[in-house]
């Protein structure tokens, strides 16, 4: 792996990064922030030997949730009434549910379980991907309440 490599995040890095960084961010801390994800990639380059971004990038696709199931109330009854989600939402689900996940995990450092956890997600596995999972199976047993999408 070469030096430039290593040092992943330039000064413009794509927006994608920019905004996954500004989720992380804790306190206004973006440098902070930035170390984090400049390590987390960096600990992706070691493990996989794959272009560091384009793991993040298949990772944020494999969690984008393409349903979801919104609380409605119709006559007194609640339905769990399963909607699409849109483009700016997927990707708002996607980065707090990895970010959760890796946040979830005890032990390493936040470098190391957000790395684990883009890792995992890229290969289809970890909480990010069950928690998509789940919600999309929610959609799918309340389907039969899709009618009342329109009220």
């Amino acid at each position: 792996m070469s030096d430039n490599q290593a040092q992943f995040i330039p000064e413009e890095s794509s927006p994608i990064v920019e905004k996954f960084i500004n989720y992380v961010m804790l306190g206004g801390k973006k440098t902070t922030a930035r170390k984090i994800i400049n390590d987390t990639f960096k600990i992706i380059g070691k493990k996989t030997s794959n272009d560091p971004e384009k793991v993040f990038k298949t990772a944020i696709d494999k969690v984008k949730p393409r349903l979801e199931v919104k609380a409605k109330r119709i006559g007194g009854a609640v339905y769990q009434i399963p909607r699409e989600v849109k483009p700016a939402r997927q990707i708002a689900l996607a980065f707090r549910w990895i970010i959760g996940a890796a946040r979830g995990k005890k032990g390493a450092n936040m470098c190391q379980k957000l790395a684990n956890e883009l890792i995992d997600a890229s290969n289809e596995q970890g909480l990010a991907v069950k928690k998509k999972e789940d919600t999309h199976r929610m959609a799918e047993a309340n389907k039969a309440f899709a009618h009342f999408a329109r009220y």
